[in-house]
């Protein structure tokens, strides 16, 4: 078993060039965030700016440490965080900035490293959608003091559920190494049943029964029948749930290291996939997405902004596209009671509107003939729909 770990650990230290005693496997990306913050003695009182469109398990794990998230607006192209805002929201209680790669494409990290080294700050790369994209060469995770993956369903590439994180400054290392090893590790049945949904996963979801599988996979992850992204407890309540602290198991390390050394194919097929999109856009006389030139972007989701979001789900049913909706709240999924997670409605516009009008469509690693001419007609058929960025 942990020869299994090893080797994937040593994946992914190849991949990004680093080394593999800087990488450290977890049951999900959340959990190497936690342990990052704690290992950087986030504590009582400390404020961690991020983003204002995210997920919530990410001001979960800050407020877990008893810190405050503190949000900043998005800038409304690339949908990461506007770096013009961040130092009106910088105090004294200020200790660190996330900086998110949302649907793949990197934030502006030299701003953000100016900004963090001006005021004293840890700077966080959260790569959760991002691995194997690069920033000006340098690959996604490897430009901040650390930084934390998640290799979920959906992610660049899944182990089901899973992350790690890279940590390469030996003092913090050493804290790292010390904090891991009091994870829990993942029980025999949850072993099984992990490897029996990645198997479900790969030959029974397909579009045609896509919504219905997505449907019954989050009720039975909120009724905690099965493991799934996210327990209700992270939706409900910002107590941190019993056996958050999870390391990696043994299928999460088998099916990384086949995954990894498939990603370059994959990333291929992204960009084919992403491809169809800007062309099929052009042809409509759509702006495509505009991507800067110090990226090398890995597209997770292509994602684009229309009216009624409700009807357009409605006929990705019809067209058998399968949708995504990351993100329908600027800490998604949660669309009520904002304050428990310190989030003040009203004050981040661009975000909150973003949030209201986003679709993601697929980018999938085999786009066939007949697939994409669904994905065409379905395009059209909601063109009345489109927002123009």
């Amino acid at each position: 078993m942990e020869n299994n770990k090893q080797l994937y650990k040593f994946e992914i230290a190849k991949y990004l060039g680093v080394s593999s005693d800087s990488v450290f496997l977890f049951n999900k990306g959340r959990v190497a965030l936690y342990t990052i913050l704690k290992v950087y003695d986030i504590k009582d009182g400390d404020e961690v700016i991020i983003p204002a469109f995210t997920c919530v398990v990410v001001p979960n794990a800050i407020i877990y440490c008893n810190a405050k998230p503190i949000y900043v607006d998005i800038d409304a192209k690339s949908y990461n965080i506007d770096t013009s805002l961040i130092e009106a929201k910088i105090t004294s209680k200020t200790k660190a900035i996330i900086a998110q790669n949302t649907f793949g494409l990197a934030p502006d990290l030299n701003e953000l490293k100016r900004i963090a080294d001006k005021h004293n700050l840890i700077l966080i790369e959260d790569c959760t959608h991002g691995f194997g994209g690069s920033y000006f060469g340098m690959k996604n995770g490897t430009i901040a003091d650390a930084s934390f993956f998640s290799t979920q369903w959906n992610k660049p590439f899944s182990t089901g559920l899973g992350g790690f994180a890279i940590v390469t400054d030996d003092r913090i290392r050493v804290k790292f190494e010390a904090l891991s090893s009091h994870l829990i590790t993942p029980s025999k049945k949850e072993e099984i049943m992990l490897s029996l949904l990645i198997t479900a996963r790969k030959y029974f979801l397909k579009p045609f029964i896509y919504f219905q599988l997505v449907k019954l996979y989050r009720l039975l992850s909120k009724l905690n029948i099965v493991q799934g992204s996210s327990s209700g407890i992270e939706l409900e309540s910002t107590n941190m749930p019993n056996n958050y602290l999870t390391g990696s198991g043994n299928v999460q390390a088998i099916v990384g290291v086949k995954s990894i050394r498939k990603i370059d194919q994959a990333n291929q097929d992204r960009r084919i996939s992403a491809k169809i999109y800007n062309e099929l856009f052009e042809n409509l006389g759509f702006p495509t997405i505009n991507i800067p030139v110090s990226e090398n972007h890995i597209f997770l989701k292509y994602s684009i902004l229309v009216n009624n979001r409700k009807w357009v789900f409605e006929q990705a049913e019809k067209f058998k596209v399968e949708l995504g909706e990351w993100f329908i709240s600027p800490i998604h999924p949660i669309e009520e009671h904002f304050e428990k997670w310190f989030y003040t409605y009203g004050e981040n516009s661009i975000a909150e509107y973003a949030s209201k009008h986003i679709i993601n469509l697929p980018i999938i690693a085999s786009v066939n003939e007949a697939y994409r001419k669904r994905i065409i007609n379905f395009i059209e058929a909601i063109k009345p729909e489109l927002i123009v960025p």
